[in-house]
């Protein structure tokens, strides 16, 4: 079946992407998902949701070029649809979520082990569901008998690392299977840190909800603010002055270029160079207290709002912009031939933590890992929004797939990102900041997506009569990057897995929302 025989209707995304939605037959559902697997398009996300009549709805999201929403609506009574996580391995654990949530079942899916619900809530309690059956309780005991997959032979051991950890990184648990200090196998246990987001969005207004989307990940909160309020203004199409998506971009480079020097520094560090974290993070520090000058918050929470951006910035803060940016350039530039030279952090950072392009895109890597792996996407790229789509982004990729790779794809986003904000600064309109909302009442559904500094940020909204939001569905990239750690150390010794984790530095918070 080609995907074109579908019935699918173009979405009214101004300015922003191309969206196409159809619904489908559970034949459909998955003849659509093979046919995309074959044409190398990629998951983006998958989701369930309920009507007010009762009916459950599945949807999904593909990227081949353009997007394409396809729902299937599942009659009274029947809570299963069909697996796709044999096509797309990312699939299984968002399939698991939808199980835990909705009470919802892939069938012939092979593994349906619970995901977000560690025994917190009863099993037969699903927190998304209109009505529920079971009773909204917390267990006292919450003992967690979660099966992991064991490898058996001679010689082989587990080692239990987390969920509590040593540092301040979130929790997360990692089940190695070794022989000696050898990676067999690795199996993660997320959804320590389920918030229950999805529902605490049905208590917002749609104009509200842009405040709890800059939550879910705080190193990450302008591209989540973005992705949220461009669902928004593409449903009621709401537009935005020119001035506006100009600043949204400074700000969405800003976070990109801080989380780098982080990570930069983080990856120095974990490889037993002190110096890079210490000098990387004197820069971040710097990049965050001009934010909190100019932005009102180090990490520019709540600065994206819907119809705009919540303040200007004048020309003096251009100008310090423009400074900082050509004194980071100067810095970094000295920092990453220290680094390439450095001999001890090469032997550490090469042929470490490798995936290959064909796994790479047979697992649905995504953003800056997977253009380290060879597979070169970037929404500001192939899916750009204003003012992306006014700029020649160059995108950087490598091909070794290792965390030397991950590494020197940071730099070179880092020296994009500060060439786009010397563009945006250079070009930007004069004019208005926000285009105030005009009460419409109008309800529907919409899409938004934007390049956050890990990959790509999508958010479906579905809005009721009232204006309040009646489900709202947000991705973060790492529920596609998670998995692919597990095959990246295979083979590597168990104490590089902190090096590896860090390249790809994940986000534990966005994933288990």
């Amino acid at each position: 079946m080609d995907i074109a025989n579908l019935e699918l209707s173009l979405s009214a995304m101004p300015a922003e992407f191309t969206l196409f939605r159809g619904e489908v037959s559970a034949d459909e559902w998955s003849t659509a998902a093979f046919a995309i697997a074959e044409g190398h398009g990629q998951l983006v996300s998958l989701w369930g949701n309920q009507l007010n009549n009762g009916t459950f709805v599945l949807s999904v999201v593909y990227d081949i070029g353009t997007l394409v929403w396809l729902e299937l609506p599942l009659a009274r009574g029947r809570i299963s649809y069909p697996d796709i996580s044999g096509l797309f391995p990312s699939a299984n654990r968002l399939q698991r979520a939808v199980g835990d949530l909705f009470g919802l079942n892939a069938a012939g899916a092979t593994d349906s082990r619970p995901w977000l619900n560690h025994k917190m809530w009863p099993a037969d309690y699903f927190p998304l569901r209109k009505v529920n059956s079971g009773k909204e309780e917390f267990a006292d005991d919450l003992a967690d008998d979660y099966q992991f997959v064991q490898v058996l032979g001679e010689g082989v051991h587990e080692i239990a690392v987390g969920p509590v950890h040593a540092g301040i990184i979130e929790p997360g648990h990692f089940r190695f299977s070794v022989v000696g200090e050898k990676t067999l196998r690795l199996e993660e246990r997320l959804g320590y840190t389920h918030k229950g987001v999805d529902k605490a969005f049905e208590q917002l207004s749609a104009v509200d909800g842009y405040r709890l989307a800059g939550r879910m990940s705080g190193d990450s909160t302008v591209a989540y603010a973005w992705s949220y309020c461009m669902s928004l203004e593409n449903i009621w199409n709401w537009k935005l002055p020119e001035r506006a998506t100009w600043l949204r971009a400074i700000a969405l480079e800003r976070e990109r270029i801080a989380n780098h020097l982080g990570d930069l520094g983080a990856l120095g560090n974990d490889a037993g160079f002190a110096f890079g974290l210490s000098q990387f993070m004197r820069l971040k520090e710097d990049c965050l207290r001009l934010n909190k000058k100019l932005f009102s918050h180090r990490f520019m929470m709540d600065y994206i709002c819907p119809g705009g951006v919540e303040r200007d910035i004048d020309a003096d803060g251009l100008a310090e912009i423009l400074t900082q940016c050509r004194v980071v350039e100067e810095e970094v530039r000295t920092l990453q031939k220290i680094y390439d030279d450095h001999s001890g952090l090469q032997d550490r950072f090469m042929m470490t933590g490798t995936v290959s392009l064909e796994v790479a895109t047979k697992l649905g890597l995504t953003g800056m890992a997977g253009r380290a792996s060879g597979i070169i996407h970037d929404v500001r790229v192939d899916a750009a929004c204003a003012p992306y789509s006014k700029m020649d982004v160059h995108v950087s990729s490598r091909e070794t797939g290792d965390v030397c790779a991950r590494v020197d794809v940071r730099f070179d986003e880092l020296f994009e990102s500060l060439r786009l904000i010397r563009y945006l600064i250079d070009n930007l309109p004069m004019g208005a900041i926000r285009t105030e909302y005009v009460e419409r009442g109008a309800e529907g559904s919409g899409a938004g997506w934007i390049e956050g500094w890990r990959g790509g940020i999508f958010t479906a909204l579905y809005v009721d009569s009232k204006g309040k939001i009646s489900r709202c569905h947000v991705h973060d990239p790492s529920w596609q990057n998670w998995p692919v750690i597990e095959y990246a150390v295979i083979g590597d010794i168990v104490p590089d897995f902190p090096l590896i984790n860090k390249s790809f530095n994940l986000s534990y918070s966005g994933h288990d929302r």
